[in-house]
């Protein structure tokens, strides 16, 4: 094949190891395809990850890293974790050098033996977080992840969705890692299902607090989630023939069940529509007023 180079415009970034770049194939031979990688020189790309239809002039969506011969390369497979990203990873093995994770991909993920918090044994599961390595330039995980965190000021905003991490239980709730970036709490009284440590789950800003701690909930705070909470009462009541049997009473992990919510966000939608005139509160539950 003759080498082809793009001729479109595009926005250049540094191509990053250790993340998923877009890359435009350059040249194809037997074992393998030519990737530019700009400040990286070409990359190749073995011919077991490389997708049947591309062709020179292409973009590809590749991860890049270091093979077993330590030799820079690409893949469209994609690990569990990327540089400057936090995981709950297993201990495949432990050497004299160190711990190595299984991370997705066919070469593990070493953590050094000054990145552990406690002695790492095969078949553990750690929360680390994947990082360059200055020295070596190789990619590697700390399972110090305090270090990693809360960098910068919380410029988040009350209600805001965010992606979180469980990463521990406290006798107040859980410690979960804020769109990997801060720490925040879930606090356990306002917490209805069932939470696991290494969990990926949506949440929502609930309080930026003066120490710049931030408190954390799983349905959106205030008054932006009960008109939709209502919606779905009144839904409810129209598939079970205008009445539910959940009052104020009712436990929380059965309200949470059915709604999502909390007891609290429950009430204050059932409350909404009462002085809407859509529902009657009766003792044993809620009914749909008739439409006149």
């Amino acid at each position: 094949m003759k080498k082809t180079f793009h001729t479109f415009t595009k926005n250049y970034t540094m191509v990053e190891i250790g993340r998923t770049n877009k890359l435009i194939i350059l040249k194809e031979l037997d074992f393998g395809i030519y990737l530019d990688g700009e400040n990286l020189g070409e990359i190749l790309m073995p011919r077991r990850y490389v997708p049947i239809e591309c062709k020179i002039g292409d973009e590809l969506e590749a991860f890049i890293y270091f093979d077993s011969e330590d030799r820079i390369i690409a893949t469209t497979e994609i690990p569990n974790a990327q540089v400057g990203e936090f995981a709950m990873l297993r201990v495949a093995s432990v050497n004299a050098v160190g711990a190595f994770l299984d991370w997705g991909l066919s070469k593990d993920l070493l953590v050094p033996f000054r990145e552990q918090k406690v002695k790492m044994q095969e078949g553990q599961w750690h929360i680390v977080y994947v990082y360059v390595d200055e020295e070596s330039n190789r990619i590697a995980a700390s399972a110090k992840i305090d270090k990693y965190l809360g960098k910068e000021t919380p410029t988040y905003e009350v209600s805001q969705s965010v992606d979180l991490l469980i990463c521990s239980l406290t006798d107040i709730g859980y410690k979960a890692i804020i769109n990997n970036s801060h720490w925040g709490i879930l606090y356990k009284n306002e917490i209805f299902q069932h939470l696991q440590k290494g969990q990926r789950i949506k949440g929502f800003i609930k309080k930026l607090r003066d120490d710049e701690k931030i408190d954390l909930c799983l349905s959106q705070p205030g008054y932006d989630k009960i008109d939709g909470i209502a919606k779905d009462i009144l839904a409810k009541l129209n598939e079970n023939n205008g009445f539910l049997n959940t009052t104020d009473k009712s436990p929380s992990e059965y309200i949470y069940e059915q709604f999502g919510v909390s007891k609290k966000v429950y009430k204050q939608a059932v409350g909404a529509l009462f002085k809407k005139g859509l529902i009657d509160i009766e003792s044993n539950g809620i009914r749909a007023t008739l439409e006149e």
